[in-house]
């Protein structure tokens, strides 16, 4: 019996929404990884992108366990002498929740080429409206269970 290794062209794509209100910022993350790069498929193959395409709403309302808040910094540079720029999660959650949700995402995913292109397909919203209906995305539960 032979393995079977997917090719770029035999790849099926589905679009997935996950709602991200009052669930842990971490579990979040972790889901659209996994569905970003098509682990959740019987037809998972390493070195092709066969992951499908993953919306996350209501970034706004994501929740940070313990002391997360105040305690988790999120940095910046400019690559200029004294451009270090500092945020709290706090911060990042109230001014930029989108930006908080796509680099958890990102750390979770490949840090090559094949990465960057899986990273392409998550779209990130502040609020529970995106402008995607037009593909029917199916809804992804994280709470309880087997997903």
């Amino acid at each position: 019996m032979k393995t079977f290794m997917q090719s770029k062209e035999t790849v099926t794509r589905n679009w997935y929404v996950i709602d991200a209100k009052d669930m842990p910022l971490g579990r979040v993350a972790s889901k659209a990884a996994v569905m970003l790069r098509g682990k959740h498929k019987v037809t998972y193959t390493p070195h092709v992108d066969c992951g499908d395409y993953v919306i996350i709403i209501n970034a706004k309302e994501v929740v940070l366990t313990g002391n997360k808040l105040e305690d988790k910094i999120y940095y910046n540079h400019s690559r200029y002498v004294g451009g270090l720029r500092e945020r709290t999660a706090k911060t990042m959650r109230e001014n930029y929740p989108i930006e908080m949700v796509e680099r958890a995402v990102k750390g979770m995913l490949p840090h090559n080429r094949l990465g960057r292109q899986m990273y392409k397909k998550l779209f990130v919203y502040e609020g529970s409206t995106h402008p995607h209906m037009a593909q029917q995305p199916k809804e992804v539960s994280l709470k309880g269970g087997k997903n």
